[in-house]
């Protein structure tokens, strides 16, 4: 049993070799291991230059010392970091010192969840701390500082607001069933929950995007042989990434890319063209195909556009799931002569452009991000979790479910208690233990 109380240490300075490497102790009493480990209490909160003695008084290293005494630090505890020479090995003698002091070796994202318990941070802000480390744009760095900073939280506390104040409108009610509302009371209350029912729809929408700028969008090339998928790759790339020759079946394996298009990432799978064939690597990698397209957002479906989409494309693109988009590609127009285009029909989008001299690029990229739902310009974005825009949604519909029960106040009021529970789960207010430990056990150690 991991005993929860007692003071934790991490290096939270990333594996390898730096000029700094970072220990970092939380909890409560720390005094006598800075005692014993550089022999003198620090002050608060003041950098100073100190050796840092093994338990015969030999040095194990020197470097700063900041001392953070509870409840202003990160984790509301004590804390106390060591910085020192960045090498693995000093970094892991300074360690394996504390540890002999009496502290524990912590847990994935124990600092952080400790800053939650001692209401330093709530569950959202926390959230973000990983979200930010992790971040792979500079939109998404800025989207989850926002999101640090408490905005998002923020957010959230002035939907509930607004749920609080018309639950007691109606909850008011409740007490004199005798009485019915006046004509302007019914007014009032219908006004109330129209804006919150929108406030709870702008919520959403912002979260949505945040969230593409959080885990970007999951983009295949698929297609024939010899249709351009790699070239396709290099020139959204901008770097020759993928082998390209004239040679139907080049690809053997998937490529994957990470790109940005206007700060939103894309992670873009090159795969092998799709056809019958008994060479058994390139079966291999066929098969890695489909497994890739089971697990897209997107799937593009690459075709020669002097043929046109072919009963073979036609095929292909009936096995791709129906949760992902489909779009054709028309590559190598350079050929036939047509112009850069975007035709939509009632089945499928269609892009004709050209992978070798990059016209009608920017139509694809449009594209993708308008799939996504992307809008350009778009600020004040949340950097928005599964989980978080689970609540938003399971707010949102019991929303609407109370505003079709306007005549039945008692469950008009129960509708908005459920939408109001759903909005305190983002935040932490309402959290269960294997859910914190299902959030915390994803952040790194040291963190």
């Amino acid at each position: 049993m991991i005993q929860r109380d007692k003071p934790i240490a991490a290096i939270a300075t990333a594996p390898g070799r730096g000029g700094i490497g970072v220990v970092r102790i939380s909890g409560s009493g720390l005094a006598p291991l800075a005692q014993a480990l550089l022999g003198k209490i620090p002050a608060a909160r003041r950098t100073f230059k100190a050796e840092f003695r093994d338990a015969h008084g030999a040095v194990i290293d020197q470097g700063i010392v900041l001392f953070f005494p509870a409840p202003r630090s990160y984790t509301g505890e004590d804390v106390l970091e060591l910085q020192g020479h960045g090498g693995p090995v000093v970094m892991q003698m300074l360690l394996q010192r504390c540890l002999e002091l009496g502290v524990r070796l912590a847990e994935p994202g124990e600092f952080t969840r400790r800053a939650f318990l001692n209401d330093k941070l709530d569950l959202a802000q926390a959230e973000s701390v990983a979200d930010l480390i992790e971040a792979a744009t500079e939109s998404a760095v800025r989207c989850a500082l926002r999101s640090l900073r408490g905005e998002f939280s923020a957010a959230i506390d002035q939907l509930v607001h607004q749920l609080i104040e018309l639950r007691m409108l109606v909850e008011a009610r409740l007490d004199f069933p005798e009485e019915e509302l006046d004509p302007l009371e019914q007014t009032e209350l219908a006004r109330r929950h129209a804006r919150m029912v929108g406030a709870i729809d702008v919520a959403l929408a912002k979260s949505r995007q945040g969230s593409l700028l959080r885990t970007g969008l999951q983009v295949v090339l698929a297609g024939q042989p010899n249709v351009g998928k790699s070239s396709l790759l290099n020139r959204l790339a901008g770097e020759e990434l993928a082998i390209v020759t004239a040679i139907p079946g080049t690809t053997r394996d998937s490529v994957r890319q990470t790109i940005q298009i206007d700060g939103v990432p894309l992670n873009i799978v090159d795969t092998a063209g799709l056809r019958d064939t008994q060479d058994e690597v390139e079966r291999l990698g066929i098969a890695r195909t489909w497994n890739e397209i089971g697990k897209a957002d997107v799937v593009l479906l690459l075709v020669d556009a002097r043929a046109g989409v072919t009963r073979e494309d036609l095929a292909l693109v009936e096995r791709v799931p129906p949760g992902a988009r489909r779009v054709f590609v028309h590559n190598k127009i350079d050929l036939g002569g047509s112009p850069p285009q975007v035709q939509r029909d009632q089945a499928y989008t269609n892009v004709h452009l050209s992978a070798r001299t990059g016209a009608g690029l920017d139509l694809l990229r449009a594209e993708l991000l308008s799939i996504g739902g992307w809008q350009q310009g778009a600020e004040g974005l949340f950097m928005a979790r599964e989980r978080h825009l689970a609540a938003l949604r399971q707010a949102a519909q019991h929303a609407q479910q109370a505003g079709e029960l306007f005549a039945r106040p008692e469950l008009f009021a129960e509708e908005l208690r459920l939408a109001q529970e759903q909005l305190n789960s983002i935040t932490g207010e309402f959290a269960a233990d294997d859910l914190l430990g299902e959030i915390f056990s994803r952040f790194c150690i040291g963190k």
